[in-house]
């Protein structure tokens, strides 16, 4: 099971890095076209679209994960294909009425986000507009993901991902550019266009979908033509089940949405009152749309690691395997630990030069320290998405809500005061607050419920986080070398020059201490780290040639 969970992570990380590596590197175009003020309508648009969307599917696709998965275990697959098929029905009339919601409701969204600027509320009213058309197909689509990772089959879900990510971006390229470029329209128009986009990405990724379902029906229906038993449960009683596990889910879909509202209900009138109204649109889509697509790279470790994981949680924790389920957590943070933490180092490192290589050097000493700031809590997301799977896998989902709500309380009280006492960068503080309380409180649950013991954790965390200072000052070293050579800090070519050898130096030194030190050994198995050093000496003979 163990191995499982790895294959499962890897193949859900790999297409969940390469879809929010695509996210990255479209935004450094889209950037170029529509400026700060462009990110700052797009972000505007998506934070309240995600929330409507989190409470059009109400937790029930990984729900629906969970679900499958247990009564997979139990050899009755018919329960879980009528799930999967109410599932749908049910997606399709909240997906309707929240997108009617979100419509109807973008103008006082709109007022109450920006109430100093009139213009900016008419076109911030219009991309929400824009955006909202998504949610008339995602839920629907997002319940074939949860059924097939119940059945612990992670393909359709990577590929349709992907697939839905690259036609998305396509289109918010080609719509920018030819709504500015071409026809010489507003920013506000290629950013509703790029909206808009969500909903032809969506299209593409229930195709890819569509074809899954065609291939794999067959044997779906062969399970349920050879189960001896089925549970015949009224479907009351599925639903009052499903929504036990769904609830919590809401949350966890939530959180990072959740603190960004806070900022866009907060932000302006905050800059403002401390007199730095003139690089609020700058500062908040450096943090909030910029900023973020860099430290979520990190976190994608954990969203796939957390779909992963679930399943084969509930299964080991139904069959009361509680050994098993301790092994699967405890690896699951340790990976988490490994990668999330040298990377969210990484970013602070390298944050002016980061940011200066994909989005310019205009205002990098503004928006350079602030990814600075905002790249260790990479690591709090990560920790919060992961623990709170595994709390769905041994049946504690509930106190999800009560770790979020706690974080979430904090962000809000102490939000604008932070922002009066630090700038921008308050916000991060904030968010930063909220994110490691929820975790904390999570972890310290799983301690409780089941007796898990951290220390395994900790001492593999102090290790990692050894190898990443190390990498870290392997890092200003080679800074403090190319500043004779190159003018990074001036010159863009030379930003991206360093930043790209300080990468791929830094990866190279702690990537070699980690299996020097036998800890992907012991963190991945012997097999994963077999074939991730061959691909290391496979790199070495392409550089000596």
């Amino acid at each position: 099971m163990s191995n499982n969970i790895v294959r499962g992570t890897m193949l859900l990380t790999g297409a969940s890095f390469l879809s929010k590596f695509l996210g990255m590197i479209y935004v450094i175009p889209f950037n170029s076209l529509v400026g700060s003020t462009g990110g700052t309508l797009y972000s505007f648009a998506y934070i309240p679209y995600n929330i409507l969307l989190s409470f059009s599917t109400i937790g029930v696709p990984l729900a629906v994960s969970k679900f499958v998965s247990k009564y997979n275990s139990l050899e009755d697959y018919e329960t879980g294909l009528r799930m999967f098929r109410a599932g749908i029905m049910l997606m399709a009339v909240t997906g309707l009425i929240t997108f009617l919601t979100l419509f109807f409701g973008a103008g006082s969204i709109a007022k109450y986000a920006v109430p100093n600027d009139l213009a900016m509320q008419q076109d911030t009213k219009m991309v929400i507009r824009m955006v909202s058309f998504a949610l008339l197909i995602i839920p629907s689509m997002s319940i074939v993901r949860g059924f097939f990772q119940g059945y612990q089959s992670m393909g359709p879900t990577a590929v349709s991902q992907l697939v839905e990510q690259i036609v998305r971006i396509v289109f918010v390229l080609v719509s920018a550019f030819l709504t500015i470029k071409v026809f010489n329209g507003t920013i506000a128009t290629a950013v509703g266009f790029a909206t808009f986009a969500a909903f032809v990405g969506a299209l593409g990724s229930c195709v890819v979908l569509y074809v899954y379902w065609k291939k794999r029906k067959r044997f779906i229906y062969e399970n349920i033509e050879q189960q001896r038993y089925t549970h015949n449960i009224p479907m009351k009683d599925l639903f009052k089940e499903l929504f036990s596990y769904a609830g919590p889910f809401i949350i966890v879909g939530l959180a990072t949405t959740l603190y960004q509202l806070v900022d866009q209900f907060t932000f302006e009138r905050a800059m403002y009152a401390i007199e730095q109204e003139d690089i609020w649109q700058v500062t908040y889509s450096a943090i909030n749309l910029y900023g973020h697509k860099l430290i979520i790279i990190p976190g994608t470790i954990a969203t796939g690691l957390s779909l992963a994981v679930l399943p084969a949680i509930t299964k080991s924790f139904v069959s009361q395997n509680f050994r098993q389920v301790h092994q699967q957590i405890n690896q699951s943070l340790q990976i988490i630990a490994v990668l999330v933490i040298p990377a969210a180092v990484g970013l602070m490192v390298l944050s002016d030069e980061i940011y200066g290589s994909l989005y310019g050097l205009d205002d990098i000493d503004i928006t350079g320290p602030l990814l600075a700031w905002y790249a260790p809590v990479s690591l709090l997301f990560a920790l919060f998405t992961v623990s709170s799977s595994i709390l769905q896998g041994i049946n504690e989902q509930r106190f999800t809500v009560v770790s979020l709500t706690a974080g979430l309380l904090l962000k809000i009280i102490l939000n604008t005061q932070l922002i009066h006492l630090f700038g921008a960068k308050g916000a991060i503080f904030g968010t930063a607050l909220a994110a490691g309380t929820a975790a904390l409180l999570n972890l310290w649950q799983v301690n409780r419920s089941i007796e898990f013991s951290f220390k395994q954790l900790f001492k593999r965390a102090l290790l990692v986080l050894i190898f990443s200072l190390i990498m870290a000052v392997s890092i200003w070293l080679l800074k403090f070398l190319f500043a004779f050579v190159f003018p990074y800090e001036t010159v863009r070519w030379a930003t991206i020059v360093v930043m790209i050898v300080c990468v791929l130096v830094g990866g190279f030194v702690y990537l070699w201490l980690a299996y020097a030190s036998t800890l992907l050994e012991h963190v991945f198995g012997s097999e994963l780290e077999n074939k991730i050093i061959m691909r290391m000496r496979s790199i070495i003979r392409i550089f000596k040639r």
